[in-house]
């Protein structure tokens, strides 16, 4: 039989595990910026829409159609809105309450939530180098420009890679012990972590 915990640390137990809620500030703050920037994406396609669409009115043409040096803009700030998006709710899923949405995007630890906003962060740096290709305003300077970022995404994908494998090894390993320890936090409410193996589980003596 395990023994039971000492009394005079269930109060510091209940407020230690209770303590997760304090992530809903972060939770409302980045959700309220996501929001933010959903809208303000949302308002500069209307204005770079209307502004493309007056100029074909006047009978001028842009090479790109819609400006594209000037409008990629709005895919960068819808990208990061998605960044505060997914932090917002891998953060409520991991610590508050599990979240179908996060378990559909992927998102079932740090490590998984790290991965995710890693590659929306890629795209974004893919998405500001072809901005400033488009414009070809300065050769050498997108040259340095895309070389920097080149080194900046392969390290982003060594570390990404290098996360995948630990997570893998990780879960090969503690897989059973973390599903019974969410199980008991979320639907248990339980916040007393009982240390044992799985060779006892399954093995009773």
């Amino acid at each position: 039989m395990p023994s039971e915990p000492n009394p005079s640390f269930k109060l510091l137990d209940f407020l230690l595990g209770r303590s997760r809620y304090l992530v809903f500030v972060a939770v409302l703050s980045v959700m309220l910026t996501a929001f933010s920037l959903f809208l303000i994406g949302a308002v500069q396609a209307i204005r770079a829409l209307y502004r493309s669409w007056s100029d074909v009115a006047n009978g001028i043409f842009s090479a790109h159609g819609i400006s594209m040096s000037r409008d990629l803009n709005i895919v960068s700030t819808m990208l990061e809105a998605v960044v505060f998006y997914l932090v917002g709710v891998g953060l409520y899923s991991l610590f508050i309450s599990p979240l179908n949405v996060a378990v559909a995007l992927g998102i079932e630890s740090l490590t998984d939530l790290e991965s995710k906003v890693l590659s929306v962060i890629i795209v974004i740096m893919g998405s500001t180098f072809l901005q400033h290709f488009v414009r070809w305003k300065d050769p050498s300077g997108t040259l340095e420009f895309g070389g920097a970022l080149a080194i900046v995404v392969i390290s982003l994908v060594s570390l990404q890679w290098l996360g995948h494998r630990v997570t893998e090894t990780q879960k090969s390993s503690s897989l059973k012990t973390q599903i019974r320890a969410q199980q008991e936090m979320f639907h248990e409410s339980t916040e007393q972590h009982e240390v044992r193996t799985d060779k006892i589980e399954e093995n009773p003596e």
